[in-house]
């Protein structure tokens, strides 16, 4: 995303929702060192597979040929998919998504697994009465330079920083208390989690801290569909899980899916 110069003017501390595509902090690599490194490695397999390819169209062997070329273009097509989805994709589809969300302005807001704060800067520009929250672990193998001080200075860039709130802290076990939040989402971050158990307990506590009539959206790698069925069980409302666009597709990881839901204004009666 092209970054403007640093400065904090009123009309963008009151954050358009035209603004929203405007980012300004440095958000790093999806998926961290191993990311970095599978990159590399198609890069290198795509140019030697692509030189093979080219060797041999002299040679005559055709079907080789063809393989070679096919798949060395693959793998490096598959590289820059990637990385477009982790430094342009993925703020595009988030902008929409907040977009089309009905904010007042002094809402209550979770980014759970917030990592660098790529979607918490953005719904904090929608906030000039309320407050964003970003809860993380902070661990650079989910997200290249991943810390508590490269997300603050991230919110600083956006002009946020005034806004938010960042807490140290686990997505299964929340320090939150019940029903605080109006607004609970989530970006590639609940699949991190290794145990099912504690992945369904991190949908279990998004649930928990919002408020009646909040709302939940959780962009995640090949989970959503078990995250509804929690949801449903929960008693959560208006569930809709889908896949995202070719903008939120991660190469071999395939394309993220997407939940959203919404809590009953009017709690069931437990007599």
């Amino acid at each position: 995303m092209k970054n403007s110069p640093l400065t904090c003017d009123n009309s963008r501390v009151t954050a358009a929702r035209s603004e929203l595509r405007d980012v300004r902090g440095e958000y790093g690599i999806d998926g961290g060192s191993a990311a970095i490194a599978y990159l590399l490695t198609g890069v290198a397999a795509g140019l030697v597979l692509t030189g093979f390819g080219l060797i041999h169209a002299r040679s005559g062997y055709l079907v080789l040929r063809f393989f070679e070329l096919f798949g060395g273009l693959a793998l490096i097509l598959n590289v820059v998919n990637y990385l477009f989805f982790t430094r342009i994709g993925k703020f595009v589809v988030w902008a929409e998504l907040l977009d089309n969300l009905p904010f007042e302005g002094d809402e209550r807001v979770l980014d759970m697994g917030c990592g660098r704060g790529a979607v918490l800067g953005m719904v904090a520009k929608l906030l000039p009465r309320g407050r964003a929250v970003g809860l993380d672990l902070w661990r650079s193998q989910d997200q290249s330079g991943n810390s508590l001080e490269a997300a603050w200075q991230n919110l600083d860039k956006e002009c946020v920083r005034d806004r938010c709130d960042l807490q140290t802290g686990d997505m299964s076990a929340m320090p939150f208390p019940d029903s605080v939040f109006d607004l609970v989402v989530s970006s590639l971050a609940i699949h991190n989690i290794e145990s099912p158990q504690s992945r369904l307990q991190a949908i279990d506590e998004a649930v928990r801290v919002l408020r009646p009539g909040g709302r939940l959206l959780i962009a995640d790698l090949m989970r959503t569909k078990e995250y509804a069925r929690r949801l449903r069980e929960l008693g959560m409302e208006g569930i809709v899980e889908r896949r995202l666009d070719w903008r939120f597709w991660l190469g071999t990881l395939g394309i993220a899916g997407l939940v959203t839901a919404a809590k009953s204004s009017h709690p069931k009666s437990s007599s």
